[in-house]
């Protein structure tokens, strides 16, 4: 059969028959492809959400995380002024104003221990980690420098104070064991009072310290230290946060669970991680943060003193939505991959390939964050990515092999997906040379190609 040629246009007839040309046309591709990897990427994050949305449910049952501050002092007071007014028909007037506040005291020393059992409570195919256990808090108050420091108009009841601890959320506390203040029996009420002594936000939700537990102390000495001694059996999940509100306040949490991440203002001063758990303490002295030791308050508004909180995440080690969502960031370098392969292999074996061929290819390759995400919410994500991998690397190499003529040069597709996928998953679990990891390996495809094409003729054979 002849083969007619475009002899009107003979350099469009050229370009459209070159290298030049199929490279455009796999750039259109490329986006063209971008359209299913924005579906896919939702469709990852949309997962994500409805996980934290089952892990919000199963710790609404539980209790949420373990947020907590104090304990406080809490002393109702009067500001007595006398405000003197003069009018023309009454001439000078006293009048005696009289305005509440409340004197705030922090402990002089405070010591928190707590000592935690996880598990894993799952709904469906998700889960959350949690835990229960015992937190105790001891320690001594001595009011004297606060009272001393009240202005002389300043007066207080000191037979009307409190003790508060503010909590993240009630729903936590199972039963207080032992509340003990010098030589009497506390007997606690929940809710703080309306000392809200933190508002923490994680995962764009605000959590207010609008829980917690309170108790009338009995006639409040004004001179010396008074010792306390409180435990309470409490349950949350996720994390948990202590607020160092006294002027030396120890901190030590310990837990089987074996992999913690310590986050928060302060880092432990010692920690021990294995196997079985972990163990941190800190030791934190009031000059280290911004919590006044005692001040009086006329407002009934928040504190504010979320910064200074800290503690530990029971974090899993394998996570697996951020992990697809990290996976799906890097999807178009890697949907270049076999493309350029394909492209390369069109060259050396002077067989041409339809663009049709590079769309299936393309979409093949995108088809594996698919297979990811659905197997690694059913098995470990390290033998959903290799099962995923070897299903796509497959059925690229035999694809190729079906447009190449031989077995010669349709290998090297399975030889370059292999190895883009081997370099995915070390970017992926070196998340801190993640950069570092995909700018190389990308200088190093891009050098190749420009060595492998360095004497290609881009506009097709001269006639």
């Amino acid at each position: 059969m002849e083969t007619i040629h475009d002899t009107r246009h003979p350099f469009l007839t050229s370009f459209t028959r070159g290298y030049a040309f199929k490279v455009l046309m796999l750039v259109f591709l490329v986006l063209l492809l971008l359209i299913p990897l924005n579906m896919i990427r939702g469709l990852v994050n949309e997962r994500g959400r409805t996980a934290a949305s089952a892990e919000s449910d199963i710790m609404e049952a539980w209790g949420k995380e373990l947020i907590q501050a104090g304990p406080i002092i809490t002393i109702p007071g009067v500001k007595t002024e006398e405000l003197i007014t003069r009018t023309e028909k009454e001439g000078e007037r006293a009048e005696i104003l009289k305005t509440p506040f409340m004197l705030v005291i922090s402990p002089r020393t405070l010591s928190i221990e707590g000592n935690f059992k996880t598990e894993v409570r799952r709904r469906g195919i998700f889960s959350v980690p949690l835990f229960s256990g015992t937190l105790t808090l001891s320690g001594s108050f001595d009011p004297a420098a606060a009272v001393a420091a009240l202005l002389p108009r300043e007066s207080v009841s000191a037979d009307q104070a409190e003790l508060v601890i503010a909590l993240s959320g009630q729903k936590g506390i199972r039963k207080i064991n032992t509340s003990n203040w010098g030589n009497d029996e506390l007997f606690f009420q929940p809710g703080n009072r309306g000392h809200n002594l933190f508002n923490y936000s994680r995962d764009y939700a605000p959590r207010t310290g609008s829980g917690g537990i309170y108790a009338a102390l009995p006639p409040l000495k004004t001179e010396g230290e008074t010792e306390f001694n409180i435990s309470i059996e409490i349950q949350g999940g996720q994390l948990i946060r202590v607020l160092p509100a006294a002027q030396d306040t120890h901190v030590s949490i310990s837990s089987d669970w074996p992999s913690p991440s310590f986050q928060g203002a302060f880092l432990p001063n010692e920690s021990v991680i294995d196997d079985t758990g972990f163990s941190a303490s800190w030791d934190i002295s009031y000059l280290s943060r911004d919590i006044p030791l005692f001040f009086t308050k006329y407002h009934q508004n928040d504190y504010g003193y979320e910064g200074s909180l800290f503690g530990v995440n029971f974090f899993r080690s394998i996570d697996t939505y951020s992990l697809n969502t990290r996976a799906v960031k890097y999807a178009v370098l890697f949907l270049i991959v076999p493309f350029l392969t394909l492209f390369l292999l069109e060259i050396f074996t002077k067989r041409r390939i339809h663009p049709v061929p590079y769309l299936l290819s393309g979409i093949g390759n995108a088809v594996f964050y698919l297979l990811l995400l659905s197997l690694s919410e059913q098995i470990p994500f390290y033998a959903a990515y290799l099962a995923a991998a070897l299903a796509v690397t497959i059925m690229l190499t035999l694809y190729s092999r079906s447009l190449l003529p031989s077995w010669n040069k349709s290998w090297y597709m399975g030889l370059v997906v292999t190895l883009s996928y081997i370099l995915l998953y070390a970017v992926l679990n070196a998340e801190s040379y993640a950069l570092l990891i995909g700018s190389v390996g990308t200088f190093l495809v891009i050098a190749l190609v420009m060595f492998l094409t360095r004497r290609l003729e881009w506009y097709g054979q001269e006639n």
